[in-house]
């Protein structure tokens, strides 16, 4: 017999003038070759949260980037689908949405019938055999969904969506898409011989996109609980015949308990009997992998299994590709699974200097169905819309106010003073809330806003706001006010007075969350423990990190009423910041938040972006934090003085650190 390393496949790096390339050796997978003749290997792949990401190109910073694209994910599943003569690939949604191309598609061009949008173009050329919806996919509304759905040459599947009312039964829900698709495919043994297995998928969307997108949503759809939906649908589809059931989860990896309605609810899925392995998506992480999961009860991130079944998170962007291979054994007349092994298969990695490299190349079949839409994206997202005498940036947006978070918020204000100047709120003072959307974090050391300073094209303001969200206002009392930058401050960590170094910000909390409110001015009590935890709860009521919180130059007034403009997801509920949802809503716009800010830019012609340092850290003598950013950070460091930064050497992954004495 061969040994393990003979049979499994390597990648060998060679230099073929002076370029570095991957040189994939394919060999059997070791279930294909020990497979008895009543055995047989099946390889199931993933792609997630692809965003519309087809290229490995960044419409924002208009240039190549090798740590994404499904072009390249598509070599991945070339090479892989060439390791098993078995195998099947999935999608596991949020594929519509994300960056300008998918804004190209939705508002510039947009999907009548029989169009076919690039995403779809490259997927029917990969030959998916079965996709689900993840919440992006609603964000144009469901016309454009449905329209850009009836270009795929594969099923879509989803349980939980309703077209209104939940039914007392779930299986008799009004649905919108198939709860569930079974197909029966023939595999290979370990004989040579073919037989037939039936393999079912089955969806799941998260319950919250009746929130998130209420506007395209109300009175249209309604969504079930994703483990009610799973027990009701999965006995059926082993009625139905399905020798195993994979899970399509478009639900990340939660292990603080289970709840009705739960964004998060892929580790109970796996508690759910008859359901045999799990493809997990919306979360942007990687399973199994380092430390995204490692104190998850139930979660086992190294061999890849959630409550002892087989799971899979493929990161995002196409970044890696989930693989779970199945050794599977005939009992009968149908098949069970033996055994198993997970994997996330990146597509580039960071050398000893830290450079991204490129592990997979472009799928030439790819690159060449959506060659159109790209030029056509690259010509919308150059169009100038005005110019800035200063750079835009986010490097340090999570630790001091920021350009270009400033500018959103003066957009916002600006769009709002006008709407309501002739009603019922005209003589409310208009706040403004906005948070840095491109902070790092998840999205690695380059997912920063750099706008340099001069002309202002489409694609800085898309980089600028990422999300096609729309302009809402709601009205709060002062005491409200503080509470959501009670809640925002959760992002950063408690800190000893005489902390040295200490780690600033909690990396669980999302940079989306960390609203800044401009037209108040406040400091931030790093001392005290955070009032509420990133799900809104109040973990230390009596904590007031929000200190010196003026409006006008005087204490705020906790009875006073304000005018907030935020968007539709903060408006609605979205985050779970207190006291803040729909019944707040005074003014619901047209108008998405991203073209306030270009006719905002096209009004003033030339902005000037600098903040106005209405927020700061409050001061704590004698303490240092640190903090990883963005290594291009270090050529705007000497012209920053809105708080005291140094270099403090590299971060991980490819960030680097600063330190901030405060």
């Amino acid at each position: 017999m061969p040994s393990m390393v003979d049979l499994y496949p390597f990648t060998r790096r060679s230099f073929l003038g002076g370029i570095a390339a991957s040189v994939t050796l394919v060999a059997l997978h070791p279930y294909a070759a020990r497979a008895a003749a009543n055995q047989a290997h099946l390889r199931l792949m993933e792609t997630t949260d692809i965003h519309v990401n087809v290229m490995p190109y960044d419409y924002y910073a208009d240039k190549p980037n090798d740590t994404m694209g499904l072009a390249r994910t598509a070599s991945l599943i070339d090479s892989i689908r060439a390791e098993a003569g078995n195998s099947m690939l999935i999608d596991n949604g949020d594929f519509l949405q994300g960056n300008p191309m998918g804004d190209y598609m939705a508002y510039q061009k947009g999907m009548k019938p029989g169009d076919v949008h690039p995403v779809i173009k490259a997927m029917n050329a990969l030959g998916y055999d079965c996709g689900t919806l993840g919440n992006h996919e609603f964000n144009y509304g469901l016309e454009f969904m449905f329209n850009t759905l009836a270009g795929a040459q594969f099923p879509f599947v989803c349980s939980n969506l309703t077209k209104g009312q939940l039914a007392a039964d779930p299986k008799q829900d009004p649905l919108y898409f198939k709860p569930y698709h079974i197909i029966e495919k023939q595999i290979r043994d370990g004989s040579g011989a073919t037989s037939p297995i039936k393999v079912g998928f089955i969806g799941f969307v998260p319950p919250q996109i009746m929130l998130w997108d209420a506007k395209n949503l109300d009175g249209k759809a309604q969504t079930r609980d994703i483990l009610q939906a799973a027990r009701a649908w999965v006995p059926q589809m082993k009625e139905d015949g399905a020798d195993i059931v994979i899970a399509l989860s478009h639900s990340g990896i939660d292990g603080h308990g289970e709840s009705e309605g739960m964004e998060n609810a892929s580790l109970y899925l796996a508690g759910v009997e008859g359901i045999d392995a799990i493809f997990t998506g919306h979360q942007h992480l990687v399973f199994p992998g380092p430390k995204d999961f490692d104190d998850v009860p139930g979660a086992d991130a190294v061999k890849g299994t959630l409550l002892g079944k087989p799971a899979v998170m493929a990161g995002f962007w196409g970044s890696h590709m989930g693989l779970i291979d199945l050794l599977l054994e005939k009992d009968g007349s149908s098949w069970k699974i033996v055994d198993f092994t997970c994997e996330a298969r990146p597509i580039y990695h960071r050398d000893d200097k830290r450079k991204v490299v490129a592990d997979t190349a472009d799928k030439p079949e790819v690159v060449a169905s959506i060659a159109a839409e790209h030029q056509a994206t690259l010509d919308y997202v150059r169009t100038p819309v005005g110019k800035s005498s200063a750079p835009l940036y986010s490097y340090f947006a999570l630790v001091a106010d920021d350009p270009s978070v400033q500018i959103v918020s003066l957009a916002q204000t600006w769009y709002i003073e006008q709407m309501l100047k002739d009603g019922p709120h005209k003589d409310m003072p208009v706040l403004s809330a906005a948070a840095p959307f491109k902070a790092g974090g998840r999205g690695g050391a380059d997912y920063f806003t750099d706008v340099p300073a001069g002309d202002i094209a489409i694609k800085n303001v898309a980089d600028l706001y990422l999300y096609p969200n729309t302009i809402q206002a709601v009205a709060i009392t002062g005491e409200q006010v503080k509470n959501w930058l009670e809640m925002s401050a959760g992002i950063f960590n408690t800190i000893a007075p005489d902390a040295k170094d200490a780690p600033l910000i909690n990396t669980d909390f999302p940079s989306y969350n960390f609203d800044v409110i401009d037209g108040v001015t406040y400091q931030i009590d790093l001392t005290k423990p955070p009032r509420f935890d990133k799900d809104g709860k109040a973990v230390n009521p009596n904590s007031s990190r929000i200190v010196n919180l003026q409006f006008a130059g005087k204490a705020i007034d906790p009875g006073q009423t304000f005018v907030v403009a935020t968007n539709n997801y903060r408006a609605g509920g979205g985050g779970k910041f207190p006291e803040i949802g729909a019944d707040k809503v005074v003014f619901v716009g047209p108008d998405t938040n991203r073209d306030i800010v270009v006719r905002y830019i096209v009004d003033q012609g030339t902005i000037n972006p600098s903040a106005d340092g209405n927020w700061s850290l409050a001061p704590i003598p004698g303490a240092s934090v640190v903090f990883e950013t963005g290594p291009r950070a270090r050529d705007y460091l000497k012209d920053f003085k809105a708080a005291k930064i140094e270099e403090a050497g590299d971060g991980a992954d490819g960030f680097a650190r600063f330190r901030l004495t405060l």
